[in-house]
């Protein structure tokens, strides 16, 4: 597969080394070794470079003919995120995570993402090179703006699109940066301090030893490039028919929950916006099973 270090540009994403990029794949397979055994890996090529994917499926030959989920990981990390959530969504639908190119992960950038337009073609050329014509789209975080932004932009793919405290509703505040920064330096606490830290900052990447690896070392390894999450317009959302399901954690710093659960089923036509209480980032990670049953009952409304 292709995984070389890209040193000549520095408009796209790369590694700063091979023995760094060696390292976080490492780390990251530890992560995936924790959810379900992907059944196949690809790469496929689009004009912005090679998009590595990850594919799932059920045991059962009916489950293979439904239409497939499809999961956009968050900013600075790959699709090894998903891991609490791959065995229960691929239990009965083929399930394909994508590595997002620009970010760190086995995807290789070769050309700038800079635009939303840019993020929308890339998305469906790999949507296309993986032969899948109807999907329902899954997003987290910085994922959930580049579906929401799919939405708007490519919708012709989409089955449907359930969002996981995204990123292109809002303008992100300074209140989440300073979180995302808190708890990457956390990582560095004594151990023993690490449980009071992870329940205060709400990041089980801090009590999880596989997770802080992939982390510490994502944040050496790569450097990030890629279109920042412009939100939407209130006349551009109100322009997306696609079927959508938004999950907010209710203490969550990248947007304003209740506003948003009010806001989004206003502006979007027949859209289903739910709070999950105790949590606030990543709803799918801290209440995995409760969030995979909600998502797998909207994906059965739809078809």
């Amino acid at each position: 597969m292709p995984a070389s270090v890209a040193r000549a540009r520095t408009d796209v994403g790369r590694y700063v080394s091979d023995d760094r990029r060696d390292r976080y794949f490492a780390a990251c397979d530890a992560v995936y070794a924790l959810g379900a055994p992907a059944l196949a890996e690809e790469d496929v090529e689009t004009s912005f470079g090679t998009t590595h994917v990850y594919r799932y499926g059920p045991a059962d030959p009916a489950g293979r003919s439904r239409t497939p989920v499809v999961l956009v990981h968050g900013a600075g990390s790959c699709s090894a995120m998903w891991y609490p959530n791959t065995p229960a969504l691929s239990a009965g639908r083929p399930v394909y995570a994508i590595d997002t190119p620009g970010d760190p992960g086995r995807s290789v950038q070769r050309t700038p993402l800079h635009r939303p337009e840019d993020a929308a073609r890339w998305l469906d050329e790999t949507l296309a090179g993986l032969g899948l014509d109807r999907v329902h789209l899954v997003g987290s975080s910085y994922g959930g703006w580049l579906a929401l932004n799919q939405a708007h932009r490519g919708p012709g793919r989409l089955a449907s699109v359930t969002l996981l405290d995204p990123g292109g509703l809002e303008k992100v505040g300074l209140r989440f940066f300073v979180w995302i920064f808190a708890g990457y330096f956390a990582t560095f606490a004594p151990r023993a301090l690490r449980p009071r830290l992870a329940a205060w900052l709400e990041q089980p990447v801090l009590v999880m030893p596989e997770l802080r690896t992939m982390i510490r070392e994502g944040v050496r390894a790569h450097r990030v490039r890629r279109p920042a999450p412009l939100p939407l317009s209130e006349e551009e959302l109100a322009g997306i028919r696609t079927p959508l399901y938004l999950v907010l954690g209710r203490r969550s710093l990248l947007v304003h929950p209740r506003r948003q659960a009010e806001r989004v089923p206003r502006l979007v036509p027949g859209a289903r916006a739910e709070i999950v209480s105790d949590t606030g980032h990543g709803p799918q990670i801290d209440h995995a099973a409760e969030v995979n049953r909600r998502m797998l009952d909207f994906m059965d409304s739809v078809g």
